[in-house]
């Protein structure tokens, strides 16, 4: 047994079932409940923690879970996903990269299979943070910390090369990666502290990321479309009235 509380074989999700992973999926839950709900379609994936019912409060008609190496209702590698271009409206990747040896090819699949306009919600852990310090200096190598973290910056960049736009992101998990709940609650505060004071700090990373396509774009219904501005009526001057205009300005130049 490790100095915190899980086997040394155990996997990431069997990890989340720790004081710690259900402590970070409480957080990472509220934010993906504050984001979901707004996004609309009618297929969502989530790629990776099956055991994390992230797409519960979205909105979109089909839900799926995919996984490489636990139960879910599709199983495939992330990396080559079994599904046509432009299929899905939502895509939801909740620390997958992480345990990926081609996580850029996992973003470029997602980017093939998400629609035009498609929206893309990723967390990660960060590596520069406290779950990075013991990610690096600790000797678990089981569950998060067998991942590779991939910092903020590195994770923008690829989604910006494969022409994702980040509209929306933030940190969390500020507190210490401790073993029990009454360590964790009585570190709480570092959660308000951390995001005040050293907010580039957050154990965790969340991404908000949009498909853009070029000439792509979407069609308004028409009770959104801006109103055509109306036509100032202008009197169009008859026959009589153009050859009476004529004559009266001949006259003034013979004078």
């Amino acid at each position: 047994m490790s100095n915190f509380g899980i086997l040394e074989n155990d996997t990431f999700d069997e990890w989340l079932e720790s004081s710690l992973g259900r402590y970070v999926v409480a957080r990472e839950q509220a934010i993906y409940d504050r984001v979901l709900p707004d996004l609309f379609g009618f297929y969502a994936l989530q790629i990776g923690g099956a055991s994390m019912p992230l797409l519960e409060t979205s909105r979109v008609t089909h839900k799926f879970t995919l996984a490489w190496d636990t139960n879910a209702s599709l199983l495939a590698e992330p990396d080559q996903l079994p599904f046509a271009e432009n299929q899905f409206d939502v895509i939801v990747l909740p620390h997958t990269l992480e345990f990926q040896a081609l996580p850029h090819e996992v973003l470029r699949e997602v980017f093939r299979v998400l629609r035009p306009e498609g929206r893309l919600l990723m967390t990660g852990f960060n590596p520069y943070s406290l779950f990075g310090i013991k990610r690096y200096f600790g000797r678990e190598r089981s569950g998060p910390w067998a991942g590779e973290f991939i910092s903020l910056s590195r994770a923008k960049d690829w989604l910006t090369l494969l022409g994702f736009d980040i509209v929306g992101g933030q940190l969390d998990c500020y507190n210490v990666p401790a073993k029990s709940d009454a360590t964790l609650q009585r570190l709480s505060g570092f959660e308000t502290a951390g995001d005040r004071w050293w907010p580039f700090a957050g154990g965790v990373y969340f991404l908000h990321a949009v498909k853009r396509v070029a000439g792509v774009r979407l069609l308004k219904p028409n009770w959104v479309r801006t109103p055509r501005r109306k036509r100032i009526a202008v009197a169009v001057p008859t026959r009589t009235h153009r050859n009476s205009t004529i004559k009266n300005n001949q006259q003034t130049e013979l004078k």
